[in-house]
């Protein structure tokens, strides 16, 4: 198991004990590296800098226990944004109709980087448009990284949080 996967089978029973769910973990290297923990509410509201605060005291106490990530690090818990992420198979679902970028590990279609509008899953495939009446499956296995692009749509739904 990689250290972001055991990291996340850490942290997210607790998490979501705490009415959160986790939506990304990642280790972004350097000399000084930040272990990076996205969360959001899982009654959908806004997160604040005080769930933020208390996930933090949470998740540290959480690693300190178990101690995944040799030597010194720092972390950053955060919300997903506005432009977030999307890394679970319900994300694109829950986000039909918005514009997203979505980068594969291997050529879907002959390619492996597609910009279009959400149209929910089929299966275990997201279903992306790609033009008015053109669209592609991209098995959700494939997804190496996606995410929603900005737009005035999405910072409306969004109660203007952009």
């Amino acid at each position: 198991m990689d250290l972001t996967a055991r990291v996340a089978e850490i942290v997210a029973p607790s998490i979501e004990a705490m009415g959160y769910e986790l939506v990304r973990v990642q280790l972004l290297g350097g000399r000084a590296p930040v272990l990076q923990i996205m969360a959001e509410r899982a009654d959908r509201a806004g997160m604040t800098v005080d769930d933020c605060g208390k996930l933090s005291r949470t998740i540290s106490a959480l690693l300190d226990v178990d101690d995944p990530v040799q030597g010194s690090y720092s972390l950053e818990v955060s919300s997903p944004g506005v432009d977030r992420p999307l890394t679970r198979l319900a994300d694109f679902e829950r986000f039909a109709g918005y514009e997203a970028r979505v980068e594969t590990s291997v050529p879907v279609v002959g390619r492996k980087r597609f910009r279009g509008v959400l149209r929910g899953v089929e299966g275990d495939a997201v279903k992306l448009a790609l033009g008015k009446a053109d669209f592609v499956l991209v098995p959700f296995s494939t997804i190496q990284r996606a995410k929603l692009l900005m737009s005035d749509a999405l910072i409306a739904a969004s109660g203007g949080r952009g």
